[in-house]
């Protein structure tokens, strides 16, 4: 899966809709990128604009709305409630998937060194990627606001992180930094009162309740040397949260940030609640995420709640994504639809022309026409799906068997290493026909002069190379699943064990398949050396899973007979 951040800019314009626009206009005609979400308010003269793609491509994005920002923000003028400091006020970068805090630190740093160099705005960075312990904290950046920040660049302790250490009267100074993905979230109780939904907020959110002498409800409250209230802790690191009644529904909810959901996630926010609701004669009914979330957050609830119930994890990411929705009664108040909600598939490429969408009907369909794609590595890769899927199928059986309770865990296991041979060979069936078509528009570029032959001999040595090594992995995945269908046969449930060798089978089908394209593709491809190499690596792996395949049968065989 591709790396994803997200990135939250805001912006001091929340009244002009056509300066918003010309804004967000960069944002959305950069590719790579999605806008989500544009936030104006006017009594802030603000505007909060949320967009997400790949990081360079995300950088890029954020760079060129910063820069039109410059263009159209006077900030001499600029008057609002909400505290700011410059056109782009803060411009934080946020890990959605498949990348590390420390990555999207030096990404933040990327941009933050073309703000500063090529637009000549001080540029301050913060939260983790704070250069300093006092940045790290935005509202020490920003103390002063605009008004401030000339006399406060004159300082040699606030020399900007990138850009010059003078101030920029039109486009004063901005943030830029990468924190933790932030997460709005309702929690829904029986009950109408603000204050005992104030009650359970207190008891879970990190900050706590204010300390009282004698009566915890009315007794004087207890003050530090400073002279500031003392707080009681709540249980839960990295949340914010208060009680309040929500007239549309009727009911009152505990409004909930979690603030970094590698700390506290979604569903031990809401098990928590749940806990301390209970504790105060309270129910909660449900949830709801406010916004968008990351497809990791919503998996882990619905492995979260499997576990509890002692069953297989190993079952689709439809499944797991339902199972959470169920057990957070995400719901509850409305429709909670995972293309709206989830972030990967807000941005998803259009799915339509997937293989791997069809119905089994369209596929064979598709695959009998008279286009040549899908063709034999496709199949070989779809064949190899469907037989460790089986071998996931006896996995969550056996883990499902009344009796084998004590086991369910060692079945999950399996069924879990299951699914992620199955995601990773359906990927490879679609993957094998872009190879394909890759070739074919090598093949068709253009040959008119010698220097049209170079890149299109160049282009066609790249798809082929491509389209040898797509088969080649799907041999490998075929292989290394068949771990599944062996453990199966070995410990799987004795009246699914047939099961196992039908998939054994398919994934022998797999590689003997994907083998063949390999070898065709192979043919007239000029590095011998790498041809060598895939040709000697194809034979072994072919060589290994017939072997696997006789033995997985023979298990099979000889337990049919005992039956």
């Amino acid at each position: 899966m591709k790396k994803l951040v997200e990135c939250v800019p805001n912006f001091s314009e929340g009244c002009d809709r056509n300066v918003i626009d010309q804004i967000t206009a960069e944002i959305d005609n950069t590719e790579g990128v999605k806008l989500l979400d544009v936030e104006p308010g006017k009594a802030t003269n603000r505007t909060v604009v949320t967009f997400v793609g790949t990081p360079d491509e995300v950088v890029d994005a954020a760079f060129r709305a910063v820069k039109k920002a410059s263009e159209l923000i006077d900030m001499s003028k600029h008057k609002g409630e909400h505290p700011r400091m410059g056109a782009t006020d803060v411009c934080p970068l946020v890990p959605v998937s498949n990348i590390s805090m420390e990555e999207t630190v030096e990404y933040s740093y990327k941009l933050a060194e073309r703000i500063g160099s090529e637009l000549g705005i001080p540029v301050f960075c913060y939260e983790d990627a704070a250069t300093k312990p006092e940045r790290r904290n935005l509202a020490n950046i920003r103390s002063g606001e605009y008004e401030g920040m000339a006399a406060k660049l004159k300082d040699p302790e606030w020399k900007p992180d990138y850009g010059p250490a003078e101030f920029n009267e039109k486009s004063g100074v901005t943030a830029v930094g990468a924190r933790d993905f932030l997460v709005a979230y309702n929690i829904n109780l029986n009950t109408t009162s603000t204050r005992r939904a104030n009650a359970v907020a207190f008891d879970i959110r990190e900050k706590g309740r204010v300390k009282r002498e004698g009566n915890p409800l009315t007794g004087p409250i207890v003050k530090d040397e400073n002279g500031d209230p003392v707080y009681i802790p709540g249980s839960l690191k990295a949340v914010k949260g208060i009680g309040w009644y929500i007239e549309e529904y009727g009911i009152a909810q505990i409004s909930v940030n979690l603030t970094n959901i590698s700390v506290t996630s979604i569903h031990e926010a809401f098990d928590e609640a749940c806990k301390k609701a209970n504790a105060r004669g309270l129910r909660v009914t449900g949830s709801e995420i406010v916004g968008l979330v990351p497809l990791k957050a919503i998996l882990d609830a619905g492995k979260h709640y499997l576990k509890k119930q002692k069953r297989s994890l190993g079952v689709s990411e439809s499944e797991l994504i339902k199972i959470a929705i169920k057990s957070m009664g995400l719901d509850e108040l409305g429709p909670f639809n995972p293309k709206e909600k989830i972030i990967e598939y807000m941005i998803e490429d259009d799915n339509s022309k997937k293989l791997v969408n069809m119905n089994l009907q369209e596929f064979a369909d598709e695959t009998a026409s008279e286009s040549p794609a899908p063709g034999g590595g496709s199949i070989s890769s779809y064949v190899g799906s469907l037989g460790v899927s089986l071998g996931t199928m006896v996995a969550n059986i056996s883990s499902h068997k009344r009796g084998w309770d004590e086991h369910w865990e060692k079945y999950s296991k399996w069924a879990e290493k299951g699914q992620e041979y199955k995601d990773e060979l359906l990927k490879l069936v679609d993957e094998d026909t872009i190879a394909f078509n890759k070739i074919m528009s090598a093949f068709g570029m253009p040959k008119g002069n010698d220097q049209e032959k170079q890149a299109r001999k160049k282009a066609i040595n790249e798809a082929t190379k491509y389209a040898i090594q797509v088969p080649l992995k799907v041999m490998e995945k075929s292989y290394e699943s068949m771990e599944v269908m062996k453990a199966m046969a070995e410990i799987g449930l004795p009246s699914s064990i047939s099961d196992a060798g039908v998939g054994a089978a398919c994934a022998r089908a797999a590689v003997v398949g994907a083998f063949l394209n390999v070898k065709i593709n192979t043919q007239d491809f000029d590095d011998k050396k790498f041809v060598d190499e895939v040709m000697n690596k194809g034979a072994e792996l072919e060589k290994n899973t017939i072997a696997k395949e006789k033995e997985i049968l023979g298990i099979v065989e000889k337990k049919i007979k005992e039956l």
